[in-house]
């Protein structure tokens, strides 16, 4: 469709009115530059609280390592569970942008309320005295967690919809922008990168070397203007509306299917309930044909009889309204259904990656961090896993992808399961590697006395080695995740589909406390605990090499679970890519290619 001022977005994309969107005025990389910048100075203050929390916990709440480390991983995992709220509120209710912008609102008075715990005196625990440290007040706790948990609350609303939002402002039914979108990810994950970069350098040196005040107002003055960035591009962004609950939907397709147990189904899937195509169409939907798996569902799409109008159907049968449900319905709760059991796989991987904001921060502060008359703050190893992210995923775009490309005929140079567990058999040697240099460094410590902080004259550089593996495996890990189950989930779910990835972030973070606690009562009982407040006495290495194991078990599950995946069915309808002789795209044309 066009008019005089050019062609119309074929993805149904409108304003925020519900008026169709011209390409030419609205969406494609120059919206995109908005999104992109808010992520930017939004990762800045989501990791200027994160990055250094556990060294506050311990410091100045006066808590032990273990307690610290649980109240980080759980804190964490709570901020990345509550995205499942905000993508049911953004698909059914408020749309994306309203719920992204409610989010913030509630962020930024996280925020604000977690700098005020660390600037008012009345609100700010005792420090030591001596090596007396008094616990902090109930007052004093429930202000700072209060602002912590608040942010994990705007959390919800924000994380979920504001890459959906950047996706959207690609048209799927345009080769051209689909290949664009390609990349996206890519380049999303590299700002998020920068910003933590600037936060494990930065703002960490000034919490430990200036004030913990200006180490949080910096982070909440720049959330405050990456809204406003944000805010400022709404004129040009592309909007889909809400078109239900997905979880109303998919519970449904169970429920009809449960109800009509007793019903045979249909040989020829054509019988199977469905609307005409051009609903679809009129809706810029895919409409997705029945498949033979997870066939118990198909029920709830069977016509009890065919040979009636629907609805005269289910009054002669005495079934409720509910019970008839579309093949698109049905199947897209299968896709949902069928994207569980690898999201299972990534709970493990996710409690590995928290280890490199606790305990290996607790690692580098028994280290000497000393370069000349400059101390570095045991947080700021974390920016060595951003560098290597950064590298890694500007190499894996600009020299992997075309090399591998032409080899597969692949627009992605592999397939986005392959590049997950490349990146969950990095972790493996990560934790391995983790585990033989904690062996190392506990050796030095049997053999020389720490000075009165407990740090040991041995170099800050012998975790380089751990840090950057754990930097270049979440370069494939954490972007391929994202992109997969957002990619994979029906074109109505991709908010949910999101929040999914995130999901296993928060279980990750939950299942990390819940091992820590484990390890440490279990080994309890036979001695001292492998992690104790302090580490130059504790067997960290037999920790870490545990997590090794548990990382290699579930890298078997997820080889067993990715072999037998097939990728929907509309996500084959993408991008093929002729190549010429450079390896750059000579064209672009549709055609049935699997891609995912």
């Amino acid at each position: 469709m066009e008019n005089g001022d050019g062609e119309y977005a074929q993805d149904g994309s409108v304003d925020l009115r519900g008026n169709p969107v011209l390409r030419s005025k609205r969406g494609g990389w120059t919206a995109c530059t908005f999104i992109v910048v808010y992520e930017l100075f939004e990762r800045m203050a989501y990791y200027g609280i994160a990055s250094n929390l556990v060294m506050y916990m311990t410091r100045n709440l006066h808590q032990g390592i273990v307690e610290a480390s649980n109240n980080v991983t759980n804190w964490s995992g709570t901020v990345f569970l509550t995205p499942l709220i905000g993508a049911v509120v953004a698909d059914a209710y408020l749309g994306r942008y309203w719920t992204f912008v409610a989010g913030s609102a509630i962020y930024l008075m996280g925020m604000i309320l977690l700098t005020l715990s660390v600037t008012v005196p009345a609100l700010k625990p005792l420090p030591c005295d001596g090596t007396a440290c008094p616990r902090a007040t109930a007052l004093e706790l429930g202000v700072y967690f209060g602002g912590l948990y608040t942010i994990a609350l705007g959390h919800g609303g924000t994380k979920p919809n504001i890459s959906t939002i950047g996706a959207d402002q690609f048209d799927d039914f345009d080769p051209v922008e689909k290949l664009h979108k390609l990349s996206f990810f890519n380049w999303w994950m590299f700002t998020i990168f920068l910003g933590i970069l600037f936060s494990t350098t930065v703002l960490v040196y000034l919490q430990d070397n200036v004030s913990w005040s200006v180490g949080y107002g910096i982070p909440t003055l720049g959330l405050l203007v990456s809204i406003v960035i944000f805010l400022a591009g709404t004129p040009l962004y592309r909007h889909k509306k809400p078109q239900g609950s997905p979880l109303t939907s998919m519970g449904k397709v169970v429920a009809a299917a449960v109800w009509k147990h007793k019903v045979e189904l249909p040989v020829d899937a054509k019988q199977l309930h469905e609307l005409e195509l051009e609903h679809y169409t009129s809706r810029k939907r895919f409409r997705m044909d029945a498949t033979d798996s997870m066939r118990f569902l198909n029920k709830a799409a069977v016509k009890v009889n065919p040979g009636k109008d629907d609805d005269d159907d289910r009054e002669s049968r005495g079934l409720p309204p509910w019970t008839l449900c579309t093949v698109t319905q049905v199947e897209e709760t299968k896709q949902m259904a069928k994207l569980v059991p690898l999201l299972l796989t990534m709970f493990v991987p996710c409690t590995l990656f928290a280890q490199a904001g606790t305990l290996f921060v607790k690692q580098a502060a028994t280290l000497d961090r000393r370069f000349g008359g400059f101390q570095a703050p045991p947080a700021s190893l974390g920016a060595v896993v951003v560098l290597a992210m950064l590298i890694c995923v500007a190499l894996y775009d600009r020299v992997f992808v075309p090399v591998a490309r032409r080899r597969t005929r692949n627009p992605r140079g592999i397939t986005l399961l392959q590049r997950i567990g490349a990146g969950l058999l990095l972790q493996v040697v990560t934790m391995a590697v983790t585990a033989a240099i904690e062996n190392h460094r506990l050796g030095f410590a049997r053999s020389h006395t720490p000075d009165a902080a407990g740090v040991l004259p041995l170099t800050i550089f012998l975790l380089l080695p751990q840090f950057v593996l754990m930097g270049a495996s979440d370069a494939l890990l954490l972007v391929g995740q994202i992109e997969f189950f957002y990619d994979q989930a029906p074109e109505s779910m991709k908010s949910l589909g999101t929040a999914l990835s995130l999901t296993a972030y928060g279980a990750g973070n939950i299942l990390s406390s819940a091992v820590l606690s484990l390890v440490v009562r279990v080994t309890g009982k036979w001695g001292t605990p492998w992690v104790t407040n302090n580490l130059n006495a504790s067997r960290l290495d037999y920790y870490y090499a545990l997590l090794a194991v548990l990382a290699a078990a579930n890298l078997s599950v997820y080889l067993a679970l990715s072999a037998r995946y097939r990728y929907r069915a509309e996500s084959r309808e993408t991008i093929g890519i002729a190549m010429d002789l450079q390896g750059g795209p000579a064209g672009v044309h549709s055609k049935p290619a699997s891609v995912t």
